[in-house]
This record gives C-alpha cells, sequence and structure tokens, in this order.
C-alpha cells in the first residue's frame, strides 16, 4: 500500500488532532466517517474502474469524493491502522432480497477492530461501506441494535460458520449481510470489483447511486430520484442544475471537481437511466 497524508484525512473528517484509539475515538471517527464521506459511484458512471489501494482510496477521499464499500471500508481501514487499531478485513456478502441465496459473494468488504483499551476482549464490527447501513459501530455480539430511526440485528453467521450476520432494517436497501471470520486481503476482491466496475449487469452500472447517512436517516440519490429514508415521498431532479445542486449540498461532492465534458456526460447518463427506469415500469 501506497502512503496517504494521515493529517489530511482526519481533516476530512472534521478532526484536528488524532486520539488514541478507544471505543469511544472509534466511534466518532465512524460517525464522522459516513456523515462527511459519501456513498458513491461517479467513477463508475465514468468509466473509470478505480484502484483499491486504499492508500489512493484515502487520497479521493481527502480530494473531497467518496466511493463504495471497497473503497470506504479499504481506505478506513487503512487509516484506523494508522492510528494504531487493531483492524481485520473480512470477504463479505450482500443478500439483496428476501429470495436471493445467502453467501459470502465477495460484493462486500467488512471490517472488526478488537483489542481496544478498557475492553480489550470486545470486538467490533465497523463499516462505513453499506451506504444506508450503520451509523456507528456495534459490539460483535448477538442482539438488536437501534440507531436512530433503523434497527439492526447481529448474529453468528449460518452460511459462513465463525463469521456474523447483519440484518438490515426493513427499510432498507439489502436484507442481510454476511461476513466470514478468516482476514482477508483487498486482493481478494480484485476480481469481483472489476465486474461490479464495469459489467451490464451491474447496479454500480445501471443506476447512479449517491447515499450518505447521518443521525436521522439517509439522503439517496438514484438517477434522478432523491428520496430522503425514511421520510416519505421523492423528488424528481428535472434539471442538471437541480441535479448538481443535490450532489453538492447533500453529498458534499462539487462539480468543480469534474471537467465540463464529464458533467455533461454524467448528466446524459442519469437522464437515460431515469427514462430507461420509466420505460421498464411501464411494460411491467
Amino acid at each position: 500500500m501506497t502512503e496517504f497524508d494521515v493529517s489530511a484525512y482526519l481533516s476530512r473528517l472534521g478532526f484536528l488532532d488524532p486520539e488514541p484509539p478507544s471505543a469511544g475515538a472509534l466511534r466518532r471517527l465512524h460517525i464522522a466517517h459516513v456523515e462527511c464521506v459519501p456513498y458513491e459511484t461517479l467513477e463508475i458512471q465514468l468509466g473509470r474502474v478505480t484502484s483499491l489501494d486504499p492508500a489512493e482510496s484515502a487520497r479521493r477521499i481527502i480530494s473531497g469524493r467518496g466511493g463504495y464499500c471497497f473503497h470506504l471500508n479499504g481506505a478506513f481501514s487503512a487509516l484506523l491502522q494508522a492510528l494504531g487499531y487493531q483492524v481485520t478485513l473480512h470477504r463479505g456478502g450482500t443478500q439483496m432480497t428476501a429470495e436471493d441465496t445467502p453467501e459470502i459473494s465477495l460484493n462486500h468488504l467488512a471490517l472488526t477492530v478488537e483489542g481496544l483499551p478498557g475492553d480489550p476482549e470486545t470486538a467490533w464490527f465497523v463499516d462505513v461501506g453499506l451506504g444506508d447501513g450503520l451509523h456507528a459501530p456495534l459490539p460483535l455480539r448477538a442482539g438488536t441494535y437501534r440507531q436512530g430511526p433503523f434497527e439492526y440485528g447481529l448474529r453468528p453467521s449460518e452460511i459462513a460458520p465463525g463469521g456474523w450476520s447483519m440484518a438490515h432494517d426493513p427499510t432498507g436497501s439489502f436484507v442481510t449481510m454476511d461476513f466470514a471470520p478468516e482476514p482477508a486481503a483487498m486482493s481478494d476482491f480484485a476480481n469481483n470489483h472489476e465486474k461490479l466496475s464495469t459489467s451490464p449487469e451491474s447496479g454500480f452500472v445501471r443506476t447512479c447511486t449517491m447515499q450518505r447517512r447521518d443521525k436521522r436517516g439517509v439522503d439517496i440519490l438514484r438517477a434522478l430520484t432523491l428520496s430522503r429514508v425514511p421520510e416519505p415521498g421523492k423528488t424528481l431532479l428535472e434539471t442538471e442544475r437541480e441535479w448538481w445542486s443535490a450532489v453538492s449540498d447533500l453529498f458534499g461532492i462539487s462539480p468543480a471537481g469534474f471537467s465540463a465534458e464529464e458533467r455533461a456526460r454524467l448528466w446524459r447518463t442519469v437522464v437515460a437511466q431515469h427514462e430507461a427506469h420509466l420505460a421498464a415500469q411501464a411494460q411491467s
């Protein structure tokens, strides 16, 4: 892994100085990350396959961007390690609907942290890459956990012995996420990352998506449709100006970070995706 600027990363999250590792400091870092760094797939929409190097992901985050699970959890794991935390990467898999077969499909990277001062026996489930998922870490113990308007379940995995399964809130974008107990490496996800970034069957390719979690809910933008979960209703962004305003104001991504051609291309793409969605609805 190449190097990145730890101080600049902390500044991006709103911290002037690092804290010694502790459960409280981990919680503050996690909350700041999901509130400041968006889950977003703009690089995929521009046809660019990004590196899985956590340092490169960290530098993109420092520049004001985000990414999806491999980038967000990869970069966050590197930051935590630089701050002295004991972090383990895990191979995971999300079940998008109740009809999907649960499996460790390698479409998700999960993290655990252990050995924290004051409570070294407690391991923590850490995940800043679930989009509309966790707001703060969860102790790795079976139970039901409430975070703001959402409720999560955590239990031993039935498909990965020794691993864990997280049940999302019924309002969430997926049903469950299981992760295996063995340590993983970023290279384990390389093939699936390329597939998710380039395959016409990939949801990341088919629909431009942005999500940003806070303590009261999550802002979600899919193509031209903006929603605030768990609040009712959706807003259609009908002009390019409205779309970029939402991208900037709600997700913190400045249009100045893209060339004029890239901005125009992204707008054409999300319009086409919305029209394809309407056509599919009309046929159903």
